[in-house]
């Protein structure tokens, strides 16, 4: 069975890290975000196999749908594809009442409505092909607790886990071989870290909390996280539905 890895968010952080490590297994790339990043390019060079830069841009549903609707053209019949559901947003960080609408509308769209518009369409397809799918997509710890400055983000990635048990229920029921899992990462030391410490107290509270775990050096770097994500897909038995929480992997 060849098997295909489609990442979102692959110009920088964790999703770069994630796409690296496929492509050292010689698994083939296809990476989307708006920006290219030429050095997966070279490292698939390396590893002898093949990395596809896609831009896209995901706050975008027309485009996101163009995009997907390329990908599935090149899908063959049995392929394994692990979809990888990364790319997301933190702004806006703010109080509800001074959210700016259009950015709430953004948010949305770019954490929760397109990976369900991927994750749906590419189910759909792959059951066309008697391919399988396994899809990961990265949520976070503030799907559990509120956080003042964060209500998108918390409501969104919430969101996210139900849709994860929900679809991994639809799976059990109709007997497939997809997957569907989730991976809470952690407070990583990427851009969006950087976009929470330059907020203002108040509209998120616990800037200051934010900014000692850089101070500390208590920010995960995403290499690791995304060698914890290998380790999940392909040393243990996925359970289908379950959130994975990269502390229980340190």
């Amino acid at each position: 069975m060849s098997k295909l890895a489609v990442i979102t968010g692959t110009s920088r952080g964790l999703g770069h890290h994630i796409a690296t490590l496929f492509l050292k297994k010689k698994i083939r790339v296809i990476g989307l975000s708006r920006h290219e990043n030429k050095n997966l390019s070279r490292l698939a060079i390396e590893y002898q196999t093949s990395y596809q830069h896609m831009t896209c841009d995901l706050s975008n549903h027309h485009e996101t749908m163009a995009v997907m609707k390329q990908i599935a053209a090149q899908l063959k019949k049995n392929q394994k594809v692990y979809l990888i559901n990364n790319a997301a947003m933190i702004e806006p960080i703010h109080q509800a009442a001074k959210i700016d609408p259009y950015q709430l509308a953004k948010h949305v769209q770019v954490n929760l409505t397109t990976p369900m518009m991927i994750t749906n369409y590419l189910l759909h397809v792959l059951n066309q092909k008697r391919g399988t799918m396994i899809n990961t997509i990265i949520t976070s710890g503030a799907a559990e607790r509120a956080v003042h400055g964060w209500s998108a983000y918390c409501s969104t990635k919430a969101a996210m886990n139900r849709y994860i048990e929900t679809v991994a229920l639809e799976q059990k029921n109709l007997k497939t071989n997809h997957m569907i899992i989730g991976l809470s990462p952690g407070i990583m030391d990427t851009e969006m870290q950087t976009e929470i410490r330059k907020s203002t107290r108040e509209a998120f509270d616990e800037v200051d909390t934010f900014i000692q775990y850089k101070d500390n050096k208590l920010l995960r770097q995403p290499e690791e996280i995304a060698q914890i994500l290998m380790y999940i897909l392909f040393e243990e038995q996925l359970s289908n539905g379950k959130i994975y929480d990269a502390r229980n992997y340190l």
